[in-house]
């Protein structure tokens, strides 16, 4: 009876992965809470086959879900179409939750009918079987039989918690629930907080960007995170993530982060084969529409990195919804991980983002700096270490005008506001005005002639940014080229531009080939 309820209320199962032959546990192993036989993919398909009972008590399931979804989205227009049609009186809504409370104990009823249909399939009892005995007991066993299973992520056990580094409990840095602190609004200096008077009149407009950045801003800002379009999408996210575990050995694992969000994740480790670069990690992060199971890993697994790829916040197996604060949060839960638990150095870890800069443009500007203010330059500023722009130089999505205007695209300004910050002195009027010029070439040959043009001497730019940071140290700003000739900032400004950012060829969304995956220039 404990297995039927088990069944009627355990998480909807996909796909059996094929194992190895080397990772496939003995047969003779028993059936126990703490070891439970992993299924064998000679005499079952990797495809989960649920009974006719299960699988149309499934279809109806989801079909309410997406029925349910819909009505979400246009509730507001439900009800004020009801409301002026006299349709929320007592006397109309009472047999109306009479219906619904009808409805909603027939589909009680249906779930029922789901969970024994699971309960006569062997492959789910089998299943079930194991998820259980690893939240009761997570060793490396039950997880590695569990990771055999694709099912519904909400009941797949945390395998990493945002406090478990030792430094975390130790330190007076670490976050706390409230965050991290990279995106904590600052204190406002004296003398500019606002009267009584002024927060009053802002009140309406204020009210207004937070129903617009909680509704219709958040989903514009991120479609990923609407819910019928990752309906549509799971048959090629279940593809997506089989060829991660089957062909690349991926390993999935659930990380909380400090606000409660569950974050869905998967690693590619390449630290055993034979190419140097697998003991680096890269970490990527995906567009404001995209997925790990068919985003952006692909490059660096191609180039032979070790790949760790994550799902924002209410994107597919991730919790929550995708607001700035969560992000860093998630982000720094990501980064953790990949040091505490997977045992990569600060120093091999390298972040590869794709796209999210591109905001929506349908958003008002007050809505946007206060609640989905996701402020790409300020944050690359704070950050000390190597960096590498790739600007597309055909994105149709983050230029402000036409995808042939190549000064309009926004990375020009990441590129720009990053060596005003490192370099300022380099940077003055000369310098920027000769970097714009470099920006704005619309060809190789176009930008090869403005670099000869000036006469860059890469090996004197070198020397002199070397003898800078010997005497000086790493941490940027620089004050190099303060006492420097206006051509001598020309060719430093040139040639730092030409280090930190590099062109494809290509729209927003064509994947990025291996060989344009390259590690950021440093000295």
């Amino acid at each position: 009876m404990a297995k039927l309820l088990s069944c009627v209320l355990g998480p909807r199962l996909y796909k059996i992965y094929r194992e190895r032959d080397s990772e496939r546990a003995p047969a003779s192993v028993p059936e126990t809470p703490t070891a439970v036989t992993a299924p064998h993919s000679s005499s079952w398909d990797t495809y989960y086959q649920p009974r006719a009972l299960e699988k149309h008590a499934d279809s109806i399931l989801a079909l309410a879900s997406v029925f349910w979804s819909i009505s979400y989205y246009s509730s507001p227009f439900a009800f004020f179409y009801l409301y002026r049609k006299g349709y929320l009186s007592l006397s109309k809504v009472v047999p109306f939750s009479h219906y619904a409370g009808t409805l909603l104990l027939l589909l009680a009823g249906v779930a029922c009918l789901r969970g024994i249909g699971r309960w006569t399939n062997p492959q789910y009892r089998q299943f079930i079987t194991i998820l259980e005995a690893t939240h009761r007991n997570q060793s490396s066993e039950n997880k590695r039989q569990l990771a055999n299973y694709n099912f519904d992520f909400r009941s797949w056990p945390v395998d990493f918690h945002w406090e478990e580094p030792s430094s975390r409990k130790e330190s007076r840095g670490g976050p706390s629930r409230r965050g991290v602190a990279l995106l904590r609004p600052e204190p406002l200096h004296r003398g500019t907080a606002d009267t009584l008077l002024n927060r009053v009149k802002k009140l309406p407009c204020q009210i207004t960007s937070y129903l617009v950045a909680h509704t219709l801003g958040r989903r514009m800002l991120y479609p990923g995170s609407v819910y019928l379009l990752q309906k549509a999408l799971m048959p090629v996210l279940l593809q997506g993530q089989a060829r991660l575990v089957e062909e690349c050995n991926g390993r999935r694992a659930k990380l909380l982060a400090c606000d409660g969000n569950e974050i869905d994740t998967m690693f590619v480790d390449r630290r055993g084969t034979a190419e140097p670069q697998g003991q680096k990690l890269v970490i990527c992060c995906e567009g404001n529409a995209g997925f790990y199971e068919v985003g952006c890993v692909s490059t660096p697994l191609e180039a032979g990195y070790s790949v760790l790829g994550w799902n924002h916040p209410g994107f597919a197996g991730s919790t929550g919804v995708p607001f700035p604060q969560n992000e860093a949060n998630a982000m720094d839960v990501v980064v953790q991980f990949a040091i505490h638990r997977l045992g990569f150095q600060p120093q091999d870890i390298i972040i590869y983002a794709w796209s999210i800069g591109g905001f929506t443009g349908g958003l008002v500007t007050r809505t946007v700096r206060q609640h989905l203010n996701l402020n790409n330059a300020e944050q690359l500023c704070r950050y000390q270490g190597p960096v590498l722009l790739i600007r597309r130089t055909k994105d149709e999505i983050i230029t402000t005008t036409v995808p042939e205007d190549i000064m309009s695209n926004r990375g020009n300004d990441l590129l720009l506001k990053l060596l005003q910050h490192r370099y300022p002195r380099v940077m003055a009027e000369e310098g920027l005005r000769v970097v714009r010029q470099w920006l704005e070439a619309s060809s190789q040959l176009e930008e090869a002639s403005i670099y000869s043009r000036w006469e860059v001497e890469e090996d004197w730019c070198l020397s002199v940014l070397r003898s800078y940071q010997a005497e000086h140290g790493p941490d940027f700003p620089w004050s190099v080229g303060e006492d420097m000739s206006a051509d001598g900032r020309r060719q430093l400004a040139l040639f730092l531009a030409r280090k930190h950012l590099h062109n494809f060829e290509a729209t927003h969304c064509t994947p990025l080939p291996a060989q344009n995956f390259q590690m950021p220039w440093h000295l």
